[in-house]
């Protein structure tokens, strides 16, 4: 019954839903992109650079604050003929773009942006702009990382994920929850873990009978040293997907021998959702050169010594707020091979950044650093925020206020935070003007010195 349905979701419903009823071109643009994938290493970064020139000249087109970014530096698109040239065009980042935010808009596309915020796993919210074409892009690149790993659209999934905070209406719970279904996926709260009721998650796992677990890496890494520590067995699914989170070699070990499942890493983050996926050769991540450019430059403290580098974006489908080498301040590795699977998308070793601490509690709780990210993304008026616990019963959270923080911030905050950590802990917070940043240059969200 569950394969029948998958078949008939992706061959039937969803295509009636996205494609008919609201007239996306994401089926259209997905099997774009699965050709994309199996087009040699050069011929990939040709057509990443055809993408990469018409997104340039619709820039100096169309978005002021490219204009006159180029004009002061006395350059046009026609002057970058290489990506050398492009590398030396100046790095997009998060300051930029909250100081700069109406003039990042194409002029002719301003009044049909739909609109995200990151939670921000560095500490940093931020509002951005997209294009409706761009939103199906993302995720038939989305849909063609997952269908690596096993988990194609339709896929009988579970979840293991973080609740929205705050108060939901009924009638987006309700819109969520057959949404939901019509995906054939399930929605568990990673927020809510903890040692006393990791049987309650084996239960759901054993209740739904996933075809695919996909999650943050933190609480199933948990889950799975509980069930190996109890000898406790559940369903077995077909694969793992790690989100949110770096998974290394020794975190996939233990996910495999509990769930009996092969585990596959991604990267990504809200700004452009899927970065780079793992397929079932696990010989690297392959990243989406046909829909984004990945630059890794050396941060300036770098040793000289490795190839580790700064992640810089550029997405080429959002002509409606561009983001050209927009700096994510994440970290990672390149790979210099090509994957024996036979795609000519390029490869990350390993993704270096985006490792949050969980935060403990005296009666057992276990919080996944990802619950921060959420939460400061509801929070008005938070410009940068870092979580540190140096004691079990203690929590300081740093805020750097805006000008629309105000009492009610802090008092959802403190509500938020107690709804999932109880009162068991003492919470602290202290209002400073900046955060300071690691040796590597970044901010981190969540720091345990347990």
């Amino acid at each position: 019954m569950s394969q029948w349905y998958e078949s008939t979701f992706r061959n039937v419903l969803f295509p009636a839903y996205e494609s008919g009823l609201r007239h996306r071109d994401t089926l259209s643009w997905l099997e774009r992109y699965e050709e994309d994938q199996w087009l040699s290493p050069e011929q990939v970064a040709q057509l990443q650079w055809t993408r990469l020139k018409q997104l340039l000249e619709h820039c100096h087109r169309d978005v002021p604050y490219y204009q006159k970014q180029w004009r002061e530096l006395g350059i046009t698109p026609a002057d970058i003929r290489s990506m050398d040239d492009f590398a030396k065009l100046p790095l997009l980042t998060k300051a930029d773009i909250r100081a700069n935010f109406e003039d990042l808009k194409a002029t002719s596309l301003r009044d049909d942006l739909l609109y995200k915020a990151t939670g921000g796993s560095t500490g940093e919210p931020m509002r951005f702009g997209y294009t409706r074409e761009s939103n199906s892009r993302r995720h038939a690149v989305m849909w063609r990382g997952y269908d690596w790993a096993g988990a194609p659209l339709g896929t009988r999934s579970l979840l293991l994920w973080g609740a929205g905070v705050g108060h939901m209406p009924w009638r987006q719970r309700v819109r969520e929850r057959l949404y939901h279904a019509a995906f054939s996926r399930r929605i568990v709260n990673s927020f809510h873990m903890t040692e006393a009721n990791m049987a309650e998650y084996a239960d759901v796992i054993d209740e739904f009978k996933p075809r695919v677990l996909l999650g943050y890496t933190g609480p199933l890494i948990r889950l799975a040293q509980w069930m190996l520590d109890t000898g406790r067995r559940v369903h077995r699914p077909r694969s793992f997907i790690s989100c949110g989170e770096a998974m290394h070699d020794f975190q996939r070990e233990i996910i495999e021998e509990a769930f009996g499942c092969p585990a596959f890493n991604t990267y990504g983050c809200r700004e452009f959702m899927l970065i780079a996926a793992e397929c079932d050769h696990h010989e690297g991540l392959h990243v989406s050169a046909d829909h984004l450019v990945v630059e890794l430059p050396k941060t300036a403290d770098a040793p000289p010594e490795g190839d580790t580098g700064e992640v810089v974006v550029t997405d080429l489908s959002n002509y409606g707020m561009p983001f050209i080498r927009y700096a994510t301040t994440d970290l990672a590795t390149p790979a210099h091979h090509a994957c024996s699977c036979g795609r000519g998308l390029p490869l990350l070793k390993r993704v270096e950044g985006r490792v949050l601490d969980a935060i403990h509690t005296p009666d057992g709780r276990i919080l996944p650093g990802m619950f921060f990210p959420f939460l400061f993304k509801e929070t008005k008026g938070v410009n940068r925020y870092q979580v540190v616990q140096r004691q079990l019963d203690r929590l300081d959270v740093s805020i750097v206020r805006g000008p629309a923080f105000d009492d009610d911030s802090l008092a959802f905050i403190r509500h938020e935070i107690h709804k999932v950590l109880g009162d068991s802990l003492q919470l602290h917070c202290h209002f400073v003007d900046d955060i300071p940043l690691t040796s590597s240059g970044k901010t981190r969200l969540t720091i345990s010195e347990l």
